[in-house]
């Protein structure tokens, strides 16, 4: 078990310097990898997998493997031919997918091609339009049919579709986000402030940097409680990039009750960054002023960055919390109430039975 644990830190540690390190081809990385074999290559795959990060790390442990004369290099090499082919495959379905919804409402992608050129597990979509009418597009253009919904899926307003021949899943959030669907203040802009962008040979609408960023931190501050290195890599490339409007982002932060918990996300994201490349990214006062707390809060545990529930995120949910009810929104208030029950339900059915399918 322990023996476990400490490959999992390791595999973690040789991805953070892949992906976040000035160069993959380090002493470090080259003595690590020298002698690994497929069991210890399987793992590193593994936690990549889980963590998006393939087509961005996988390049550089190529190099690494080859310069450290290691004979399976060749193994890292067809792993990420596989799983550029997955991507490629999920594009071609996702294009004719938004193109199809088009007919009933506005739609989008979100988190899926956040971490491009990596690709998510499932293919995120976001529409305005009725629920009846994204459902009956599903099924009668692409012959898709709804997967189960948990009670957390109710709540959200969100379907999963399994569409023939796509191994994954097509998630769409219809009018809401958040994990109990409490938020609508921020829907409006993410529409407005949509952009289309392109995607190897593919154009899709993709929302905003400001919209990305409130998004990334209702996933990860506000419904899993973990970072993964493709939210941190993400995030980072997003600020790096200079394209956030800093007041614009507080200002919408603040409407919806999550600016605590997006300043706190921004500077856990800097101060792991900081701890491979030397440096964090550039946060302004206004941000710094509003976190909580920063990366010596995180904790790997199951395979992720974690944060602590109690006191920390717990403080988060509250500050959303009495914004939606200061804001008149009772219906949302009351949505996002349920969250804490809900969280304690889907716990004791993880233990109880080994999934929380059905209620998460």
């Amino acid at each position: 078990m322990m023996e476990g644990v400490k490959n999992s830190t390791e595999n973690l540690t040789l991805l953070s310097r892949l992906l976040l390190g000035a160069s993959g081809n380090t002493d470090e990385n080259t003595s690590v990898v020298s002698s690994y074999g497929l069991r210890q290559l399987g793992e590193v795959w593994g936690l990549a997998t889980s963590h998006h990060v393939i087509m961005r790390t996988f390049p550089r442990l190529y190099e690494v493997m080859v310069s450290a004369g290691n004979d399976k290099a060749e193994w890292v090499h067809d792993a990420m031919a596989k799983e550029q082919q997955r991507i490629d495959r999920a594009l071609s379905f996702l294009s004719p997918i938004c193109e199809v919804l088009q007919e009933a409402g506005d739609v989008m992608v979100i988190k899926s091609l956040d971490h491009w050129p990596d690709l998510g597990s499932d293919l995120d979509l976001y529409s305005n339009a009725q629920s009846a009418d994204v459902v009956a597009l599903m099924r009668e253009r692409l012959n898709a049919r709804a997967d189960e919904r948990s009670w957390g899926d109710r709540l959200a307003n969100k379907w999963n579709f399994i569409v023939p021949g796509l191994p994954e899943l097509v998630e769409v959030h219809i009018g809401r986000l958040g994990q109990t669907g409490e938020q609508v203040a921020i829907t409006d802009s993410l529409v407005k402030n949509s952009s289309l962008a392109q995607f190897g040979s593919h154009t899709l609408r993709v929302p905003a940097p400001e919209n990305r960023l409130i998004i990334s931190t209702l996933q990860r501050m506000y419904r899993h409680f973990y970072l993964r290195l493709c939210d941190i890599a993400d995030s980072a490339r997003l600020v790096d990039s200079g394209a956030v409007n800093y007041p614009y982002l507080k200002d919408l932060a603040q409407s919806a009750g999550l600016w605590k918990g997006l300043a706190t996300y921004l500077v856990v994201v800097s101060g792991y960054v900081k701890s491979y490349r030397g440096e964090g990214i550039a946060l302004p006062a206004l941000v710094l002023d509003a976190a909580r707390f920063g990366n010596e809060r995180l904790f790997f545990k199951r395979k992720f960055l974690r944060v602590p529930i109690f006191p920390h995120a717990a403080s988060l949910y509250v500050s959303e919390w009495e914004r939606l009810l200061r804001n008149g929104e009772l219906q949302n208030t009351l949505r996002l109430s349920l969250l804490p029950g809900l969280a304690v339900t889907a716990a004791l059915e993880m233990k109880l039975t080994g999934s929380d399918k059905g209620i998460w």
